[in-house]
């Protein structure tokens, strides 16, 4: 399974259409661990390019701080799964607590 996280400086980002980049982590679920990580460059930021454009990459889920109830639509309509409401924390440990059923998450952060 690959995990998407939108990252700003090194932590995840409050809002996924503004991030740096993606790191891309790769992971077994089945042994609940991490196989690896790829960081991309954001593409520039347009609206409903970002589902087409992960799935491209293999995505299957995403861990984000908040997002649109549009772009979650849009993710939906390819297969990937969202998660929302995740805190600020380094995508390793993000991830690593998504395998292990702890990840904590709150409300969405993003307002449109």
């Amino acid at each position: 399974m690959r995990i998407a996280i939108p990252v700003v400086n090194g932590a995840l980002s409050a809002h996924f259409g503004h991030c740096q980049c993606f790191a891309l982590v790769d992971v077994d679920e089945a042994a609940k661990r991490v196989l690896g990580r790829e960081d991309v460059d954001a593409p520039p930021h347009e609206p409903g390019l970002l589902p087409a454009w992960l799935a491209q990459r293999g995505v299957e889920a995403i861990i984000a701080g908040g997002m649109g109830r549009r772009a979650q639509d849009l993710f939906s309509q390819h297969d990937i799964q969202v998660i929302v409401g995740a805190e600020a924390r380094a995508p390793e440990a993000l991830v690593g607590e998504y395998l292990a059923g702890t990840l904590a998450t709150g409300a969405n952060v993003c307002d449109h």
